[in-house]
């Protein structure tokens, strides 16, 4: 199992949720956050705004799966052909165990 952590542009958000369900991945855990990558924020005149809207996407996947979701992450995210700064990032990591609260099932 893998938890698929992405964060995009939070006008991106239904694009990216819709792209996800068409594609058989429905379940996902939404969040509002603010940050910055790279590119330290953004400068306007003498302001910088260094904590930016963004939305943060979890699912916890199958392995097999990973491709799958990223790839259509990837091309849901994207604001231009070419991509550009602030589309945002993709990570993954290992979820050692996963319950069902309700059934106390293991796994996902």
């Amino acid at each position: 199992m893998l938890l698929v952590r992405a964060i995009v542009r939070p006008e991106k958000r239904d694009e990216v949720l819709y792209e996800l369900s068409t594609a058989g991945f429905h379940a996902a855990t939404v969040i509002d956050v603010m940050g910055r990558g790279k590119q330290k924020g953004i400068k306007i005149g003498s302001i910088v705004y260094d904590e930016i809207p963004k939305v943060m996407i979890l699912m916890a996947v199958r392995d097999e799966d990973k491709d799958d979701v990223v790839s259509v992450i990837m091309r849901a995210a994207k604001t231009s052909d070419s991509g550009a700064f602030g589309d945002g990032k993709i990570f993954i990591t290992p979820i050692e165990e996963a319950y069902t609260v309700s059934s106390a099932a293991t796994g996902l």
